[in-house]
């Protein structure tokens, strides 16, 4: 009952202090980040870290949101796009013990609004009151406003012209503008039209470092007979050139130290480790110092990778033959240390409270294990997703309960992938591209949306050119076209 009044009390304070504000000047850049500071720690993706697919979606979200309130800034601005943007929000207030069960399974929640403002403070209170975040310290703003107004002018009250005025006068008029912005919307034909010759030129000129990270990527994979080269990010050609010339060069400093590495998979990432699947991790911002002593101790792994999968099997028979598996678009990249503590955690737990699974009934089912508090839950991929700490009476009834369930989701996940894959065969073939992919945050089911979309949508002749199938319009720095799966035609 006191959070509805709460909730209540924020609204009306937010619309009372909207309109008195209205009155005052224009907030500044700064005065709107500093009233947006419980927005931004409240959705900030560094947060997320345990949650790939909302950290992307934020950092998306975030991204367009600067753009928002830089455009509001421009000097002349006349009128806008409204742009729609989706959050995922932390739940920031402590949850009492006894409400814990009924809170998100995940910490947070999904909220979406439209950006619809001409000025930033009507934006900053449709932000934080979309998000059900409180507005009580734009309070102080709204005095350092109201002691800046000169005394001989109680209210702003804007120029309002006759519509003759800008009939005779040519210039244009600007509710007109708006309102033609507000109906305007990006659509995807117009828009691959007149960013197609600026994707091709960049493009053009990322070829020679293409054929450059192709040549050492092959090159090193030879040299030390590695499994693979993958990147945990999205970055640039340029970037992945720059990491695998500081491998090369190691490679000449400490090639005895490197031959550790035969038969691994190598993946560039946020910091030096071995993964929780045994590949090695070298962080971008390490010091090949710190490459050298990890490709020394890697033989010192392998007793720790025994015991780990002697973990796995002890556990996956205690749960009816169900699979533990690791999968890196969805989950942070664990080192092997990190995934051996929490399985060992959770491990304890299921033999302590030991339930009657019979074994190999859940055989051929998949989990994968994280250290969130949350109920367990089944993704639409068909896998579990569960807590290390989660209750193993609970947990029992929850996967023979789901079990059918997750095999039908398996069975379509394979059946979707074997679509999605014909579908982007015949897209690629529809529109002459040379690469269609798409993000991890894109799921299969978007995809599928989305490429049918295509081969039937008129799109102009993209020969060799490259697209990524994503949440928002961009050109990327090397010549890729971002579109959102479910764009507008």
């Amino acid at each position: 009952m006191f959070a509805c009044c709460r909730v209540t009390k924020r609204l009306c304070w937010g619309e009372v202090l909207y309109r008195h504000l209205l009155q005052a000047r224009a907030l500044s850049g700064a005065d709107a980040v500093n009233a947006l500071r419980p927005f931004y720690f409240a959705v900030h993706p560094d947060f997320f870290g345990q949650h790939p697919r909302e950290r992307e979606i934020n950092e998306n979200s975030l991204k367009r949101l600067n753009g928002y309130l830089e455009n509001l800034q421009k000097p002349g601005l006349r009128s806008h796009k409204p742009a729609k943007l989706t959050f995922y929000v932390r739940e920031t207030e402590p949850i009492p013990e006894k409400e814990q069960e009924s809170a998100k399974e995940s910490g947070f929640r999904s909220v979406s609004f439209t950006l619809n403002t001409r000025d930033l403070l009507s934006t900053v209170l449709g932000i934080l009151n979309s998000c059900s975040l409180s507005t009580d310290h734009v309070q102080s703003l709204a005095e350092v406003m109201d002691s800046s107004k000169t005394t001989t002018s109680s209210f702003y009250r804007p120029i309002k012209w006759d519509k003759t005025y800008y009939s005779f006068t040519g210039f244009k008029d600007p509710e007109e503008e708006l309102e033609q912005a507000q109906k305007m919307e990006i659509t995807i034909i117009p828009w691959i039209e007149s960013n197609q010759e600026v994707a091709q030129k960049k493009l053009h000129d990322s070829i020679p470092l293409r054929k450059e990270l192709e040549r050492l990527k092959t090159d090193l994979s030879k040299k030390l007979q590695l499994s693979d080269i993958r990147w945990q990010r999205s970055w640039g050609i340029a970037h992945r050139c720059g990491q695998l010339h500081s491998l090369s060069r190691l490679t000449q400093q400490s090639c005895d130290s490197l031959k550790m590495a035969k038969g691994h998979t190598v993946i560039f990432t946020d910091h030096t480790g071995v993964s929780a699947a045994g590949h090695v991790m070298l962080g971008t911002m390490d010091v090949h110092h710190h490459w050298t002593k990890l490709f020394e101790r890697l033989p010192h792994y392998y007793h720790l990778q025994r015991k780990l999968l002697q973990l796995q099997e002890r556990v996956s028979h205690l749960l009816g033959g169900l699979e533990i598996v690791h999968i890196e678009e969805l989950q942070p990249m664990l080192t092997m240390e990190e995934h051996y503590s929490l399985l060992d955690t959770f491990c304890t737990k299921v033999v302590n409270r030991r339930v009657p699974i019979h074994p190999r009934s859940l055989r051929g089912l998949q989990m994968i294990l994280e250290s969130d508090h949350f109920v367990p839950r089944l993704h639409e991929m068909g896998h579990f997703s569960i807590s290390a700490v989660s209750d193993p009476a609970s947990l029992q009834w929850f996967l023979l309960t789901h079990a059918q369930k997750a095999r039908e989701k398996l069975k379509r996940k394979a059946e979707l992938k074997v679509v999605e894959q014909e579908l982007i065969k015949a897209c690629k073939d529809r529109a002459s591209l040379s690469r269609l992919y798409k993000e991890p945050s894109v799921s299969s089911n978007q995809m599928i949306n989305c490429c049918r979309r295509l081969i039937e949508a008129p799109l102009p002749y993209m020969d060799g050119m490259h697209v990524c199938v994503s949440h928002y319009y961009s050109v990327l720095q090397d010549g890729d076209l971002c579109i959102p799966w479910n764009w507008k035609s």
